[in-house]
């Protein structure tokens, strides 16, 4: 799986580059197999005004499947990333499963 990370309007820490790919790299484990690729766009909505303007983009290219995208903006980009990994994972699971693929449990 391919993970692409981008920032707009906000610097691209290494150590947030690291959380951005580790986090996404574990919610996603599962389906490893499965993706193709992730594109990660963070950007701040509203420079330097303060407030909900955390925005991080997900653009999920399954294999097999058409590929979705998830937008979560929150206070911080650790919390946005979190909530859009999350629903990441949830979507995709469910395209599996209504395409009739079993999922394989992990433990």
């Amino acid at each position: 799986m391919q993970i692409t990370t981008t920032a707009r309007d906000t610097e691209l820490t290494s150590s947030l580059r690291e959380y951005v790919e580790n986090r996404l790299a574990f919610a996603l484990s599962r389906f490893q197999d499965r993706i193709g690729g992730v594109a990660i766009v963070l950007s701040d909505v509203n420079g330097p005004k303060n407030g909900i303007d955390k925005r991080c983009l997900l653009k999920i290219r399954p294999r097999g499947l058409s590929e979705f995208i998830i937008e979560e903006i929150e206070s911080d980009f650790q919390s946005a990333l979190n909530r859009a990994a999350d629903r990441a994972k949830r979507t995709l699971a469910r395209q599996l499963r209504r395409r009739g693929e079993r999922l394989a449990l992990r433990g």
